[in-house]
């Protein structure tokens, strides 16, 4: 859903919207939408900005850090972000950003993509590693199996030839 800048009132405007899977794309690093995305805010105009904040909801499915398999998280999301026109930030010039302009996004074109939005909380929500349990085992190095599932014969003893010559350091 795209919303024009011009649109956006004084008043605040709720807006409740589902995204399907196939309208966010999170880039495919080992992350994607395992449902629907539901979105609950209110748009409004705040000392001359666009004003979105709401609630996300998102099941995602995550690759494990350790062994890759498919592990899923559920988020909920609170965010409030203020967009400004480019015009207006172009205008500006060279300037210090405050702790107020953090939260501020520039609309292009003088619209916001609701999708995109909805994209960069999600993706600002997901932490960096993700275990499908505490004591996960892995990959073996050698065989690349999983040691969650089998108990491969690998031998670990063996060094890289690069660090053979430590070997005889004693």
């Amino acid at each position: 859903m795209i919303i024009d800048l011009a649109n956006v009132v004084t008043r605040p405007k709720t807006i409740e919207l589902t995204f399907v899977p196939n309208e966010i794309d999170l880039g495919g690093d080992g992350a994607a939408l395992a449902r629907n995305v539901s979105f609950q805010g209110k748009t409004e105009r705040v000392d001359g900005k666009a004003h979105v904040r709401g609630t996300i909801r998102a099941d995602v499915s995550i690759d494990c850090t350790r062994c890759l398999e498919p592990v899923e998280r559920n988020f909920e999301i609170p965010f409030d972000v203020n967009f400004v026109e480019a015009d207006d930030e172009s205008k500006v010039g060279e300037r210090e950003i405050g702790l107020t302009s953090l939260d501020e996004s520039v609309a292009e074109n003088g619209q916001i993509d609701l999708a995109e939005v909805v994209r960069e909380q999600i993706l600002l929500a997901m932490p960096e590693q993700v275990y499908c349990k505490e004591d996960c085992n892995g990959l073996c190095p050698q065989c690349g199996g999983n040691r969650n599932l089998i108990d491969c014969k690998c031998i670990e003893d063996e060094i890289d030839p690069r660090w053979a010559a430590l070997k005889s350091l004693k």
